[in-house]
């Protein structure tokens, strides 16, 4: 028989990939031979389909390179047309400007200049002529500009609106300067050039050239770009300011052979820059799913080619499975008998051992062939125990062990010995015929010790609830049985349960009515869920303990008894000396509500008796008139009803101002209802009228409509609104502002904080605002800034405000860097009840 051809001669040979591959798969072991058969056909199939996404997403991604590339190139062309476009209205403006500054063109000639510039060129639409007050001096609109836009002659910029900052910048800059305004929703803004104009070197003004951005998108794209894109004007912040702008897809989206999303692109437009953005979308489809034809024909055929890969891999798989599945359960019930944590032991009806596991030799320590085939004594059996190892043996062997098992105590090879709970049932073998008895041992050595470590940590716990100052009781529902009271609770109550239900029921807290279920072992609550009650917070209450004469803080909570049962859980606390402290502090806050208001009529003193002073003067006089003219019978019946009416009117105004402040300054006890907040603030402006008719200011308010009702103490607010107008009126006076800039602004309005409804009180004022320090210390109790204050008055403002749940603040004003002022202001929460009166009409208007 001719002999084997070795493989050496072949390696000799010239090394091809197929000779290698063959030679490396004869090298491998059957078990790596069968994982490799298993995955190839998965990897393979993997590799397919990144060869086709690749090649695909490359195609995709060259094609929408070029698209982009052409959008760029014909969007900055664009871009082009539009400054150039701008520049030309800009070079012909500062012409004009020129002659302005050289006093060549007067307000007559700069209309008729400038209504032949709007004329000629439609994407102007406004130009005026802004001296350097911010005053319009001269303006001219087009016909089509809508009057919400058009520029009054004669008019001020509105203060802090943008037009007015880009010209305190286009003043600043001594250049031209393009802005966006943001606008409303309801009127597009226009965009803006700001010219500065200079006489004689100094800053004159500005030439304002208002431009239409929709007629610069019509005038200044050529025609050929708006056949192809869709063109828009954009602001910094995404708004489309003329056209239209679809939205752009995400990338993943684009990628898409079927995505009919085109290519955009943006750029600013310059000189305005990133106020003026242009964006331009090319008119473009996808061919559709059915004109992708290509895509889905190579499709089919991956799919086809991968399902025909997955059925081979699928079957590789199913035989490798059944291969290993008689490994594995071979392996599972050896692995089972070694990996188990409680020793397992083995006896014939002799009491020889025959098994012993895994477990059962780690936990003594012994091997197994030290135990196998040994009879009493063991070797694992203490020598002090083994009298009553050897009864509890026999025992077992007779079959009358405890079915809770039994505990014993068991030396490990080293001589330690730990504590082991037995358990002992019958061996049956196949046939049903008992062979021996099975044996199973858990170390409980641990749990032992941590049941010593809890009786004694019982123990302490017990002492520290006996040396509380807080009474502690424990008593199960429906039941008079205590089961734990401390010392204190003993010391009040004794040991029965009287005490514990009665401060229960003044905590206000239900007890469960007794039943005939009381007599049983368990509540009223066995076999239904109770995990709502013990895990609920526990509920606190102040009750008032005659018997004692004391003020107990009473706390109660479900808890879970060690028997399973509902227990109740009440700890009362003494706060007797805390509830006197508290009325105490009660009774002085009230002492300087009343005193505040006192000390405030009393400055105030001087401008109310030169208020009364009037309605008396005018009574004193018209009494004389009528006396004289009756001595000399000179006066009808219908001038002397009139007089006499004039004076009843104002001894009717005297007395009203008289009632207010006695209805101010009276002291009363804390009254919270629900008050009327335009009645509130009518009767703190006529208190604080005559305070600021003495200083010369002015007061202006505002107060939404239909405000619900507050749940207040209306004395104490128009308190606290009376000294924050007063503190108004002496920071102006302190300032020594002129007439015109003398004055107040109070306004009353909705407001949300923290997502809770409430209202919101504020007083501006336009004095010089509060230095640094002064606002760090502002609050503080017994800091003022007056020589003769007390350093009471906001304290007590916030202290009120905070008692009705409220929050207070201050805040400069300023303009620009110019401090123009103070804000005072408080909120005041609604009630639950008045939320659902606060509707669309409160919202205040908005200021210009």
């Amino acid at each position: 028989m001719p002999s084997r051809p070795s493989a050496k001669p072949l390696l000799s040979e010239p090394l091809t990939p197929s000779r290698w591959w063959r030679h490396w798969w004869r090298k491998q072991t059957p078990h790596r031979q069968d994982r490799f058969a298993m995955l190839a056909p998965l990897i393979a199939v993997l590799l397919f389909f990144a060869a086709i996404g690749s090649s695909f997403m490359y195609l995709r991604l060259e094609e929408i390179d070029r698209e982009q590339e052409a959008v760029k190139r014909d969007v900055e062309y664009t871009q082009q047309q539009i400054r150039l476009r701008l520049l030309e209205r800009q070079e012909q403006l500062m012409r004009i400007g020129r002659d302005i500054s050289n006093e060549e063109v007067d307000a007559q000639e700069f209309v008729s200049r400038a209504e032949s510039l709007v004329a000629q060129h439609p994407d102007l639409q406004s130009v005026s002529w802004i001296d350097e007050r911010r005053r319009i001096k001269a303006s001219y609109s087009a016909p089509s500009l809508p009057t919400p836009l058009v520029r009054v002659v004669d008019t001020l910029l509105r203060p802090g609106g943008d037009t007015e900052s880009t010209f305190s910048l286009a003043r600043d800059l001594q250049q031209p300067v393009y802005a966006q305004p943001a606008g409303s929703s309801e009127v597009v803004p226009l965009l803006q050039l700001h010219i500065p104009l200079a006489d004689r070197g100094h800053f004159a003004g500005v030439l304002l050239a208002e431009y239409s951005n929709e007629n610069l998108l019509r005038y200044g794209v050529p025609a050929e770009v708006l056949a192809k894109y869709a063109v828009a004007l954009l602001n910094g912040n995404g708004r489309v300011l003329a056209g239209n702008a679809a939205p752009i897809h995400s990338v993943g989206t684009r990628l898409l052979p079927w995505s009919s999303q085109s290519e955009a692109y943006e750029i600013p437009v310059s000189p305005v820059g990133n106020g003026l953005v242009l964006r331009a979308q090319a008119y473009r489809t996808s061919q559709g799913v059915i004109g992708s034809g290509l895509f889905w024909l190579v499709g089919a055929l991956s799919v086809l080619t991968a399902w025909m890969l997955i059925g081979n891999w699928r079957h590789t798989r199913r035989r490798l499975q059944a291969q290993q599945a008689l490994v594995s359960e071979t392996n599972f019930r050896r692995a089972m008998e070694s990996s188990m944590l409680t020793g397992m032991r083995a006896l014939d009806m002799q009491g020889r051992i025959t098994y012993v596991n895994t477990a059962f030799c780690r936990m003594t320590g012994w091997s197994e062939s030290a135990l196998v085939g040994h009879t009493a004594p063991f070797v694992h059996w203490p020598e002090e125990d083994r009298a009553y190892l050897a009864a509890r043996l026999e025992d077992e062997l007779n079959g009358r062990t405890p079915p809770g098992g039994f505990q014993v105590r068991v030396k490990r090879r080293d001589g330690s010995v730990f504590d082991g709970r037995m358990y002992v049932a019958p061996l049956i073998d196949a046939v049903g015929k008992q062979t021996g008895w099975m044996t199973s041992m858990t170390d409980i050595t641990e749990p032992n010790r941590i049941r010593e470590q809890l009786s004694a940590s019982y123990e302490r716990f017990t002492k520290v609830l006996e040396a509380l100052d807080a009474s502690v009781s424990v008593a199960p529902i429906n039941s008079h049985e205590l089961l734990f009271a401390n010392k204190l609770y003993r010391l009040w109550f004794g040991v029965q349960t009287e005490g514990h239900e009665k401060l229960v029921a003044q905590a206000g807290v239900p007890t469960i009515p007794s039943s005939d279920e009381a007599m049983d072992d368990v509540d009223a609550f066995a076999g239904l869920p109770t995990d709502s009650l013990t895990d609920t917070q526990a509920e606190s209450s102040e009750v008032f303990v005659p018997e004692l004469g004391k003020w107990l803080e009473v706390r109660t909570r479900y808890l879970s008894w060690v028997d399973a049962r509902l227990v109740q859980m009440v700890i009362a606390t003494d706060i007797t000396p805390r509830r006197r402290a508290e009325e105490q502090s009660a009774a002085q806050a009230e002492r300087a509500q009343t005193s505040s208001r006192l000390i405030t009529m009393g400055e105030m003193a001087s401008s109310v008796a030169h208020e009364l002073n009037q309605p008396l003067a005018a009574i004193s006089n018209y009494c004389n008139g009528m006396v004289s003219r009756i001595k000399g019978n000179g006066i009808a019946e219908a001038d002397l009803l009139a007089a006499l009416d004039k004076t009843a009117r104002q001894a009717q105004r005297a007395g009203q101002i008289i009632q207010r402040i006695q209805s101010f300054v009276k002291r009363s006890e804390p009254n919270r209802t629900p008050s009327d907040v335009e009645h509130m603030v009518s009767e703190a402006v006529e208190l604080a009228g005559i305070e600021l008719r003495r200083r010369n200011v002015r007061l202006s308010h505002y107060v939404a409509a239909r405000l619900p009702r507050l749940q207040v103490d209306p004395i104490l607010i128009e308190q606290v609104l009376v000294n924050l107008l007063r503190n108004a009126a002496e920071a102006i006076d302190l300032a020594q502002r002129p007439t015109a800039q003398r004055n107040i602004e109070l306004r009353v309005i909705p407001k949300l904080m923290d997502d809770k409804a409430g209202i919101e009180f504020s007083v501006s004022d336009t004095g010089r605002g509060l230095a640094p320090e002064v606002q760090e210390r502002l609050f503080e109790a017994f800091f003022s800034t007056k020589a003769e204050g007390m350093g009471i008055g906001l304290n007590l403002c916030r202290t009120i405000v905070e008692s009705h749940l409220g929050r207070m603040q201050a805040e400069n004003l300023y303009n620009g860097n110019e401090g123009t002022g103070c804000r005072f202001s408080f909120w005041l929460p609604l009630a639950q009840s008045s939320i659902a009166q606060i509707g669309p009409a409160n919202t205040p208007p908005t200021p210009e």
